[in-house]
Parts: structure tokens; sequence; C-alpha cells
């Protein structure tokens, strides 16, 4: 059985992001003084007294914006109402009832579930009396809390477990870990959305759209995918704004759980000097990598098809492990291509070669004879072993392992994605000595 699930709710900037970070403990959710900085939903395990549940982070709701993507981010906070099995509805008790708080009770009295009228920022302890005004919005007994200092959050969590359907105490179940990461705009929600099969987030022609990372699970077959859609990664120069640079502190820690990025380049701009630096971003993080050549439909003609093609060999180089696969995230042309593909990585990222193996391939590099050697000392590697994966790792014992360079390093490395299958995954190579 699935955990609960908490939908927390209201106008903007009362405080929602606080809150949820309050309850979970952690800082997952985007805080700032702006408000609409929250757009997509957001999903964080929390757990009361060993009850285990999901809190939804949503956009402010409101009926009149100029934001742009209010009716979008309205939605976005329906969708999580519908989908929760109780809701939170926070106001500020501070600002006291405003017009849009009227009009988000009066959407919520419809729903056939519980209803939790939380009055945050009330930092003071004792002075409840100033939460009267909001029994008028009819939404049974208001409860105090204070995000910021954690007042009146134990009480409530009580009431909120209390009404949860209970849920079995389940372990995390293994999933492949795939984050979604690439330059801003190059269509990375539109394949979130097109592998989902679901609208999981909001997809905007407007560059930055997505701050927040998302992660939903996603049954393929008898595996078992973990994706998180992350904020365009920007160059730290062009990041101005906080909330910016806290998008990009998610992206990266997205990248940092990754067992495979999927770096989307927008096929008719080609590949910039961007997508090398997340390519690098990815390749130093240790995950595996696969290059995903969106908006291919579009890329006009045979020949600029095949400029594409050779930059990315000439600026993805560093990662020339990587296999490119061609597709169109808004038609879904070849999107069948990409999870066969993941599996075939993961594999890669995840197994193992047999000692014996590499000693075997060993033999045959001494036997061709390439060696390296400096002042009459030659390089002879004597014995090799597995001692990592995830990426895999192997560990090379030699006479005089201070002779390796990088390109030997390249020479070695090229020889055992030949000999074994290493498809996608970066290797890790450590060289010993041994007497």
């Amino acid at each position: 059985m699935a955990l609960p699930m908490i939908a927390v709710v209201g106008r903007p900037n009362v405080g929602k992001s606080t809150f949820v970070n309050r309850l979970v403990q952690t800082q997952d959710a985007i805080v700032h003084a702006a408000s609409g900085v929250t757009r997509d939903r957001s999903y964080h395990k929390a757990d009361w007294n060993g009850v285990e549940f999901m809190l939804i982070d949503t956009g402010g709701i409101e009926f009149v914006s100029d934001d742009a993507f209010g009716s979008s981010i309205r939605k976005q906070a329906v969708m999580a109402a519908e989908e929760a099995d109780a809701i939170v509805l926070l106001v500020d008790g501070q600002a006291g009832i405003t017009p849009g708080d009227v009009e988000v009770g009066r959407l919520l009295k419809r729903a056939k579930k519980p209803v939790f009228l939380v009055v945050n920022k009330m930092d003071t302890p004792g002075r409840d009396s100033e939460i009267h005004e909001f029994w008028s919005l009819g939404l049974d007994t208001p409860w105090p809390v204070s995000s910021l200092h954690g007042h009146g959050t134990g009480d409530l969590l009580d009431a909120l477990v209390e009404a949860l359907p209970k849920a079995e105490r389940v372990p995390d179940e293994a999933a492949i870990n795939v984050a979604i990461i690439g330059r801003p705009n190059a269509g990375k929600s539109s394949l979130f959305n097109k592998l989902l099969g679901q609208d999981r987030s909001i997809v905007s022609e407007v560059a930055g759209t997505t701050r927040d990372a998302l992660d939903t699970l996603l049954q393929v077959g008898e595996t078992r995918y973990r994706l998180v859609d992350t904020a365009g990664l920007r160059r730290k120069s062009q990041i101005d704004e906080s909330v910016e640079f806290y998008s990009f502190v998610r992206a990266m820690r997205a990248i940092d759980r990754a067992d495979i990025a999927l770096l989307v380049v927008d096929s008719p701009l080609g590949v910039t000097d961007q997508d090398q630096r997340v390519a690098r971003f990815a390749a130093e993080r240790g995950c595996a990598l696969v290059i995903v050549l969106n908006k291919w439909d579009i890329v006009d003609g045979p020949d600029a098809k095949a400029i594409v093609v050779e930059q990315v060999g000439d600026k993805l180089g560093f990662v020339g492990y990587a296999p490119v696969v061609r597709l169109s995230a808004l038609t879904g042309a070849s999107i069948h291509k990409l999870f066969p593909l993941l599996e075939r990585v993961y594999a890669s990222y995840s197994g193992s070669v047999s000692t014996s193996a590499l000693n075997k391939m060993l033999t045959e590099l001494r036997a061709s004879g390439h060696t390296i050697s400096k002042r009459g000392v030659h390089l002879r590697l004597q014995y090799a072993t597995q001692t990592r994966q995830k990426p895999p790792g192997f560990t090379f014992f030699a006479n005089h392992p201070r002779l390796v360079d990088d390109n030997f390093r390249r020479y070695l490395e090229n020889r055992l994605r030949e000999a074994f299958n290493l498809e996608g995954t970066p290797i890790v190579l450590k060289f010993k000595k041994k007497d």
C-alpha cells in the first residue's frame, strides 16, 4: 500500500514551504520571500511517531494573478488536493483573512476528505484568541502554529496522522534513480511528463519553469525507476536570484543521488558550452550518462542533423562512453528506445567484472607490448581487480604506478571498454605499488 498523502495548499506566501520543511525536518522545499516561488507540486516523505506519510508542497492558489504561470500553479495545487488523503489549508495569522483565503476555503469545502485549517506565523505562544476570525471560513477548528519556531506543530501532527488511512510500513523500494538534467528550456519537463504518461510537472516555453527537483516512481515491466525532473542548469555567473541558486543546488543534489543522468540537448540549437558544463557535472559526480537529442523531429534536414551528431563527438567527447538517443519528447517519437537503453546502462553501472577476466585482458595487453617507460624504467601491470561498483572501479597493481600518465589512463580505459560491457558509465582507475 502506498504511503498516505497530505497536500499543503493556500494562497501565495503564507509559508507553505517553511511549514513543509518544519514537518519533514529538512530543507527540501525552497523557501523564499517572493510569492510564486513554488510552482510544481513536490513530494516529501515525513514520519510522526512511527507513522510515515507524504507531504505535497504546492504553489500558491490565486484566482486573479498577473503571474504567467498562475493558472498552471493553481491547477497543480488542485491536482495535489485531489490525490491527497488529507488537506492542510495554510493561512497567514499575521495578515488575517483575505479574499484569497475565502476563495480557497470555498473550494476546499467541496472536498470529500479531512481539511485542516492551519493558521501560520503565530510566533508568540498564548495568543490563540487572535485566530477566532478564521472560524468564519467554515472549515472547523483553526490550528495555530509557527512554522518558523515549531510551536503547535506537534498537536497538529497528532491530529493529522489520526485522520490518515492506515498504511503498512514498507521499506524504500529499490529503484533506478534517473535525473533529467540539461540547460533551461531544452525539454526536460516535456520528457518527464511523456515518460510518466501524465502531467506531473508544469511544461512551459519559458526557461527555468521547473525550480524544485521533482521525483516519482515509475514501473516499466519488471524494472522500477525513480525519475527526477530538475531545474535547468545555468552558469553560476548567470544565477543572479537566490531562488535560481537554490534551484541549482537542488539540481546538483538530484545528480548526486542519481544512478543515471539523462542529458537533454535542444537539437535545433545544437550542443552548447552549457551542455558541456552540465555533462561535466554528471561525469564529476560519477553517475552514468545518456545523451538525449530532443526535438530531433524539427531539426532542419539531414545536413543539419549530421552537424548536431558531429557536435556531440566534438564537444562531448570527454563523455564519449555515453550512448546517444534521438527523440521528440513532444510527439513521443522514439521514446520507446529510452527504457531498454536505461536498463543496459544501469547494468553496466552496477555490474561487475570477474578478476579472472580482468587478468586475461592484462595478459593480452602485455603480449601486445604496449607500455610506457621513463629513464629505462618500464611500467608492468601485474594484477587487476574490481574494487567498486556504481560506478565500476578497477585497481591495477604495478611495479612503478608513478609512471602512469593521462595518456596511458585513456588507453587502459579504452581497452576495458572494448573488452567488457561498460556502456554509459564512467569508470574509476587506481594504480597501486606491488612489490
